[in-house]
């Protein structure tokens, strides 16, 4: 598993950015992009920026498929207000992003396999599905048999980030409510993230 966080996380080079701020990121080292050209710095044109754009928040979120983030943009779009706002309401909402952002494991990769395993409960039903839709007052907790797992423990206890301002979060229940839908502004990225780019690439 930690070779294969390794390999995703080459990514916070290839697009420039720490995308996840932490003091480990191969970014730190290199910040150039990986390869023999990677020092070059090509002029990027607005369909590239665009690109970008998609693949870092695809990354982001945990190496989502191209047909599911094609999903959620359709679902941005058809929903009413701002399309770009309504994105990133929809990757936020996502059960592994949660189970991540809650302080429950150390990646949002490890957030996917710890959803997958059936670890986590969805207002204490066992949701095993890691693209699960949470909604606002929605209750996620670890499940009382993985509650003392060391993965979860070391997360808990780390003091490398904080959790953000719609996760009300318990540490010793090991549980968290999602208090509201966040809006771009209130998610805490480590990096530049442009989801109105993203809309405008699914828009050509």
């Amino acid at each position: 598993m930690k070779s294969i966080v390794a390999a995703k996380k080459k990514n916070s080079r290839r697009y420039g950015d720490n995308l996840w701020g932490e003091a480990s990121s191969p970014y730190n080292k290199r910040s150039y992009r990986p390869g023999q050209h990677g020092q070059r710095k090509a002029k990027v044109t607005d369909y590239g920026q665009q690109l970008i754009a998609k693949q870092k928040l695809k990354v982001y979120y945990g190496n989502i498929s191209e047909k599911q983030f094609r999903k959620y943009y359709a679902e941005a779009i058809r929903r009413s207000g701002d399309a770009a706002e309504n994105l990133i309401g929809l990757l936020e909402s996502r059960l592994d992003n949660l189970v991540y952002k809650s302080k429950f494991v150390s990646t949002v990769f490890a957030a996917r396999q710890f959803v997958n395993h059936g670890h986590v409960t969805v207002n204490g039903k066992k949701v095993n599905i890691p693209s699960y839709i949470v909604k606002a007052g929605d209750v996620i907790e670890v499940r009382e048999k993985s509650k003392d797992l060391a993965i979860v423990m070391a997360a808990i206890e780390s003091q490398t980030r904080e959790c953000p301002s719609y996760l009300e979060v318990d540490t010793k229940k090991k549980s968290a409510k999602y208090t509201f839908v966040p809006k771009f502004e209130d998610v805490p990225y480590a990096a530049v993230m442009e989801p109105n780019l993203v809309i405008e690439y699914y828009s050509r």
